[in-house]
């Protein structure tokens, strides 16, 4: 039996994953964190990204897509607060790529730096999930 760890990744609406893993990989803001059993203590916020657990003694992850959060790391607890998190297989790829075409539409007609900055937000968002997706449909074939 692989080493494991204990992961939970919650969002506002409901617990999304709750589970051992053998590792972790999280979107950070500077590049992506591989987290391993007995890991240093760590606090920091994660981007709009991909999250991939290494389910312990298969071959397969699992994904799952963060609009956003942050990461808590313990030896032997990593807890995920997420704003939205969504497994990634219920990510409908016609929706992120509508969201990415009206937050490019907006970004051309932004009128203050409001909307400047909720139009940038959106199309980051968008983004992260067209590429959850496409790691997800990488790892299938």
């Amino acid at each position: 039996m692989a080493m494991t760890i204990h992961v939970d990744v919650v969002s506002a609406e409901e617990e999304i994953f709750s589970g051992l893993v053998e590792f972790a990989v999280f979107p950070g803001e500077s590049g992506e964190l591989g987290i391993m059993p007995r890991h240093t203590p760590l606090l920091t916020r994660i981007k709009p990204g991909t999250v991939r657990l290494k389910m312990p003694d298969e071959d397969r992850f699992e994904m799952l897509f963060v609009s956003g959060g942050m990461l808590e790391v313990q030896p032997h607890l990593i807890t995920v607060l997420a704003d939205t998190a969504i497994r990634a297989a219920d990510l409908d790829e016609a929706k992120a790529l509508e969201a990415r075409r009206r937050a490019e539409e907006a970004l051309k007609q932004q009128h203050s730096e409001m909307d400047l900055a909720a139009a940038e937000a959106e199309l980051m968002q968008a983004v992260a999930q067209l590429q959850a997706i496409n790691k997800m449909k990488n790892a299938i074939h």
